[in-house]
């Protein structure tokens, strides 16, 4: 297994998605235009990863159809070879987990700048309204205090 779950049952049908393992062996290689053989090849490299029945029995999702299209297409039209494709399948997987981690830490960042706007808000409101801000003296208007001097008696 890699790491997929189960989809959970509602009324006591499966949701169909994408990832839900459905088709046999047979099947999947029919719609992959692969040999069998070929896909338990895949499975043993781990290139493609079907789910298991309790009975070991290979199930595909359309997912791993899509993927084993993708296998075929990169070996026989672009010459790469097997070890090559599970490295750009591994970097793939990476790149999708880092976009979503990012997408986390940005709703993160998000609701913190939120979070520090409404505290700076509420700051502001707190403020005395008796007190006069300092502004330092402008150039030109600045104001010259003199008394003069007492004589001495």
């Amino acid at each position: 297994m890699d790491g997929r779950r189960r989809q959970p049952r509602f009324g006591g049908a499966y949701q169909l998605t994408d990832e839900t393992p459905v088709y046999v062996i047979s099947v999947a290689a029919q719609l992959s235009g692969l040999h069998p053989q070929t896909l338990r090849q895949y499975d043993r490299l781990g290139l493609v990863s079907p789910d298991r029945t309790a009975g070991r029995g290979r199930r595909y999702s359309a997912r791993d159809i899509e993927l084993l299209r993708t296998v075929q297409a990169l070996s026989q039209d672009e010459g790469i070879n097997l070890a090559g494709i599970k490295r750009i399948i591994e970097l793939e997987n990476q790149v999708a987990a880092l976009q979503q981690r990012v997408a986390e830490l940005s709703t993160a960042v998000d609701g913190a700048a939120a979070a520090l706007k409404a505290r700076e808000a509420q700051v502001h409101a707190s403020y005395r309204r008796d007190l006069v801000p300092y502004q330092p003296p402008q150039p030109g208007n600045a104001l010259v205090v003199w008394r003069p001097k007492r004589p001495m008696d």
